[in-house]
Formats: structure tokens, C-alpha cells, sequence
């Protein structure tokens, strides 16, 4: 290279490759590990603890093996051990110890407790309602009736009566107070509130809400009902209602269980107007008579003429009449005009239980 070119290029590709080692620099470096190996096998080694690997034991057992036969990047240190890597070797990473294992846990938990759906109205209400029984046997009629004696469900009903017709504001109001599963045995409860007649036993029914409240507000006519007197006591139902729209209630049943059984329905509510009677109900109440209002809760042939003359002058009387077995029982709707005359009017199809003579 000529002495101008030199200086150009100062550097020629033949300084560029690494330098051939001599057989006396390898030898040189030979011994610098055995020393190194030396160094190893000369310092005290502790007792490895219980539970290291396979590899590890080997290391410890005779180190100086390991150190020269194992690779530098695949080399593995024992922390316990107290002996450090040999200059030059990969340092491999060591796991970070987690300082709360269950907080750890938890992180990586899928969080369930976002996604809880709050309770509604309706369920917390429910939930409260049957908190007490959770403890004891489980009462499942209880459970059932619970969601029945919320006013929403009552109101639904109205809403139903009054899509039906009823427009009476009192009426309407002594529907949606008087709570009707009270009044059915716990294994009916879940259809109180739906429009049918349900069985009370003895071969009687309670009547449909509806028909109930359409026969209370023809008899009422927007009028102020001061006594009232219903045919067919039952269990105990509509004269709780009719307590709602009357002054006083009398109500007259044939069959003793159930004025018995009206009586234990009707003493929860604690309502002070309304006098049961057991006995004939053709044969009326002519002592508590005259009455604005008469309702009969089954059906006969013919309104009896003792009824007919219990009702006060101007007053109203509605009643199912027909045969039960050719069901072409009417309601039929009777206005007394004078002491001697009444007006008869006939308005829906119906079917109600016969209307007795005497008691049982």
C-alpha cells in the first residue's frame, strides 16, 4: 500500500479479521481455568436444603465439574448455596417472589361482584316478607303468598276491572284494598288475583273479582249505601268489599263451616261493620230490615218474595236467576219503585251455586 493510500485508508480489510490464536495462547488460557476450577473446588460449600433439582445436586457434589463442563448461558447458581458465577457467565432471571399470595389471587379473580343485577322493588319486598321463615321448616304456601300481597299486583287487577267497565272510584278502591288470597285456601293463593271463580269447599266458590265488582256497583248506582244485607256469606270475600262501600254489612250463610271459616278470615282485618249471621238466606233478615241494598250470591228460579219485601223503597237488589243445570242463569237487576212494585231488569250471562233452602 503506498504511502498516500495509507493515509486515506488507514485501516486495510486484512486488520479487519480476528488474529489466528497461537498454540501457546490456548495453552495459557487452559490454565487460567484450571485455576479458576481450583478456586471452586477450594471454597466451603453448604449443605444444600432439601427439594433442589437433579442438576443442582451434581453442581454441588463436585463443582468443579460442573463449572467446566456446563455452558455459560444454561449454567444454574443455587442461591443458597453461597457460591457466585464464574466472570463471564449468564446471569439467569430469577422468579420475583410474590409478596401476598391470596392478594395475587385475587388479582387474576374474574370480578364477579360488578355484574350483580340490584333486586327490584317487587323482590326486595318479597325478599323482606319471607326473611323470617328462612330460619325454620320452609313454609312454601307462605313463600307463594307473599308475592300476592303487594299492591301492584292488586292494581293490576283493578286496571283489569276497570278495562271491564267498572268505573264506581269506590268500588274500584275497595277492590284493590280487600286482599283477596286471604280469603282462599294457601294452594290457590298463586291465582287469587286472576279473573275466575276458585272452590272454598262444600261445593260453594268464591265469586270472580269481576262479577263481584260489577254486581256491588249496580246495586250501589252512585248512591250512599247505609245497610246492606248479601245472601251467601261464603268465605267471608265480598262482604269484606261491601264493608269498603257501606255503612253497615249483614250477611247471612246456611252452611256453618263456612260462617266459621268467614269469621277467621274476616278477624285478621279487624273490620267492625260487618255482622255475620248462620241460617236460611231465602228467609232474609227482617229484623235488621229494611236495606238499601240487597246482594245474593247464588242462584234461584226466582228472587223470594221475603227479600224482595226487605228491600227499602228506591233501594236495589241484584241476584242470579235460573237453572243451574240448563246454565241460563241471568243477573238480573230489581229496583223497588213503591211498596208494591218493583222494576226487574236483566243484564249478563252468569253462573253461580245454587240458591238452598234451611241450614247445615
Amino acid at each position: 500500500m503506498t504511502d498516500e493510500r495509507a493515509k486515506r485508508f488507514p485501516l486495510a480489510l486484512a486488520d479487519l479479521v480476528r488474529e489466528r490464536r497461537s498454540p501457546a495462547a490456548r495453552a495459557q488460557d487452559a490454565r487460567g481455568k484450571q485455576g479458576a476450577a481450583s478456586a471452586l473446588k477450594s471454597a466451603p460449600a453448604q449443605p444444600a436444603k432439601p427439594g433442589p433439582s437433579r442438576a443442582a445436586n451434581a453442581t454441588m457434589k463436585n463443582p468443579a465439574t460442573a463449572a467446566a463442563s456446563a455452558k455459560p448461558a444454561t449454567s444454574v447458581f443455587p442461591t443458597h448455596s453461597g457460591v457466585k458465577p464464574a466472570p463471564g457467565a449468564a446471569s439467569v432471571a430469577k422468579p420475583v417472589p410474590v409478596a401476598n399470595k391470596s392478594a395475587a389471587q385475587t388479582h387474576h379473580a374474574p370480578r364477579t361482584s360488578a355484574l350483580r343485577v340490584a333486586p327490584r322493588s317487587d323482590e326486595r319486598a318479597l325478599n323482606a316478607a319471607t326473611a323470617g321463615t328462612r330460619k325454620g321448616a320452609p313454609n312454601v304456601a307462605l313463600a307463594s303468598m307473599q308475592t300476592l300481597t303487594s299492591e301492584r299486583v292488586r292494581e293490576r287487577m283493578v286496571e283489569r276491572l276497570r278495562s271491564n267497565g267498572v268505573t264506581d272510584p269506590r268500588v274500584l278502591n275497595a277492590m284493590s284494598v280487600v286482599p283477596r288470597h286471604m280469603f282462599v285456601d294457601p294452594g290457590l293463593a298463586a291465582q287469587a288475583y286472576e279473573d275466575a271463580a276458585l272452590p272454598i269447599g262444600h261445593h260453594q266458590t268464591i265469586s270472580k273479582p269481576s262479577v263481584v265488582a260489577r254486581m256491588i256497583e249496580l246495586v250501589a248506582a252512585g248512591r250512599t249505601l247505609s245497610k246492606v244485607l248479601e245472601i251467601g256469606t261464603g268465605c267471608g270475600y265480598q262482604a269484606a268489599v261491601l264493608s269498603q262501600v257501606a255503612t253497615e254489612v249483614y250477611s247471612i250463610e246456611r252452611v256453618r263451616p263456612l260462617s266459621e271459616r268467614a269469621k277467621l278470615n274476616l278477624r285478621p282485618l279487624r273490620v267492625p261493620n260487618i255482622r255475620l249471621h248462620y241460617g236460611d238466606g231465602r228467609l232474609g233478615l227482617p229484623a235488621a230490615a229494611p236495606f238499601d241494598a240487597i246482594v245474593i250470591a247464588c242462584a234461584g228460579l226466582d228472587v223470594p218474595q221475603a227479600l224482595l219485601d226487605q228491600l227499602a223503597v228506591g233501594g236495589k237488589l241484584v241476584a242470579p236467576v235460573g237453572s243451574q243445570a240448563a246454565q241460563s242463569q241471568v243477573l238480573t237487576l230489581v229496583t223497588r219503585v213503591s211498596a208494591a212494585q218493583w222494576r226487574e231488569e236483566q243484564l249478563d250471562r252468569v253462573f253461580f251455586v245454587p240458591l238452598k233452602s234451611g241450614v247445615i
